[in-house]
């Protein structure tokens, strides 16, 4: 990751694409905007800032993992609190006609945009495990606009769907969080859990116990399908999520807690492992934007 992902602030309120427009701002000294719509959907995902979000007449106060959704033709502006905090926050601009022909395909690519228009939900919060995927899927869109690529042209759009269908889905199974394990097999539901839970205690004895089965069926049935142990499997899901988490502005410390880890050093050896490269070299090979003394364990 670059630092030439961040945008210096640009004033304007309208797009000059015809369908997306995506930004990393990093300000120092928010500049002041006043109340403003509009032709098109603005997603707005808060990283940091002494800054609140004017809704028509509500005032949203901001936390780390916020995603603000604001329809067409809703007049919104920035409230300022302290301006010696930086102001940090990715922009997502979408069209109506890009909006139209994602929901021609499915309307699962518009549910957020329907509940921010038809219901006035604007405030979507994430707790820091599911923001740090979104932000990971916003970080690769930005790099491959940034970045000159093979099939450039042909792969930003998929992003761009990619990363609106997640965040519909993150928010519907937040809303239906019985959905994601109530069908399917035993596998999936064991899958679905353990995504889930995957910062919480994860022992066989303690999946034995909450889907009322025994733990040498559990172990049986995840050889079977993927050939590895269940242990495993969650190492290596774990393992996959604090990679993805540490191109973000977490320490290595928040990361490797976040995601079931007990303490540093087994860590470490898992990750190097896995990976080949410490936690740390990791970052520093991988990650230009958020690279900072807090960061270091």
């Amino acid at each position: 990751m670059k630092q030439n992902l961040q945008s210096t602030f640009d004033p304007r309120q309208y797009m000059l694409s015809r369908d997306f427009e995506i930004y990393y701002y990093n300000d120092k000294n928010p500049s002041r905007v006043d109340f403003h719509t509009h032709d098109y959907y603005e997603f707005y995902f808060f990283l940091e800032g002494g800054v609140s979000l004017q809704i028509k007449q509500e005032i949203y106060p901001l936390h780390f993992g916020d995603i603000m959704l604001i329809p067409p033709g809703t007049a919104h502006r920035l409230v300022i609190h302290d301006r010696s905090i930086r102001y940090r926050r990715f922009v997502f601009w979408i069209s109506l006609a890009y909006c139209e022909s994602l929901h021609a395909i499915s309307e699962d690519y518009t549910y957020l945009m329907r509940k921010a228009s038809e219901e006035k939900v604007y405030v979507f919060p994430n707790d820091r495990i599911s923001f740090n995927t979104i932000q990971n899927k916003i970080l690769r869109l930005l790099e491959e606009i940034h970045e000159e690529h093979f099939g450039q042209k042909a792969q930003i759009p998929l992003c761009v769907n990619d990363l609106i269908l997640h965040l519909n889905r993150t928010v519907y199974e937040q809303e239906s969080p019985g959905n994601r394990i109530s069908d399917g097999s035993l596998y999936e539901k064991l899958t679905a859990y353990i995504e889930e839970h995957i910062d919480e205690e994860l022992s066989l004895d303690a999946l034995a116990d909450i889907f009322y089965v025994s733990k040498y069926h559990i172990a049986h049935i995840f050889k079977d399908n993927l050939g590895i142990s269940i242990h495993q499997y969650i190492m290596k899901k774990r393992l996959s999520l604090c990679k993805e988490a540490l191109l973000g502005s977490d320490s290595i410390t928040q990361v490797y807690s976040s995601f079931g880890f007990g303490d540093y050093s087994s860590f470490y050896r898992a990750f190097k492992k896995e990976y080949g490269v410490s936690p740390n070299d990791y970052r520093k090979l991988h990650s230009g934007i958020y690279i900072s003394a807090k960061n270091s364990v």
